[in-house]
């Protein structure tokens, strides 16, 4: 089992997730159910049919919170503020005459659009360890490209 990533932040995101999912959704799909048990013959059913899908997908998204929770270790703020690139750094960075910045994450909360990055991505894995004025060489399917680190926090 690997270990997932997650910022406290995230993990509360996720907790009122599963809470959503468990609580208020599984009641709704239960009465969509048996809404549709009202309605008569079930092999011809679709609105049974697709209550039934959107049960199952449900449960799947639980198992897999749930899953998450057991492998889910915490980024520690006080861990990510240092003087090294790590999981939970925000980091600027410049390459050419673009800067950007970007968040170390774990898997689960990525998402590029706002510059968070998951620390399996291959351009995190090159910032990894790395300190404030380092140049990073990272090789991108365009071809490699160059990058200072401005700054860690």
């Amino acid at each position: 089992m690997t270990k997932e990533f997650i910022t406290a932040d995230g993990l509360k995101k996720l907790k009122e997730e599963l809470s959503y999912l468990k609580m208020s959704k599984r009641q709704e799909i239960a009465k969509r159910i048996q809404n549709a048990k009202e309605l008569g013959d079930l092999s011809e059913n679709a609105e049974y049919s697709e209550a039934k899908e959107q049960q199952a997908l449900n449960e799947s998204r639980i198992a897999e919170l749930e899953e998450t929770f057991k492998n889910a270790e915490t980024i520690d703020d006080r861990h990510s503020r240092s003087d090294v690139v790590n999981i939970g750094s925000t980091i600027k960075v410049k390459s050419g005459e673009i800067k950007r910045t970007l968040t170390i994450v774990g898997s689960n909360e990525a998402d590029p659009s706002e510059g968070k990055i998951s620390n399996e991505s291959p351009l995190a894995m090159f910032f990894l360890g790395h300190k404030i004025n380092d140049k990073v060489e990272v090789e991108t399917p365009k071809g490699k490209k160059n990058y200072l680190i401005l700054d860690i926090s």
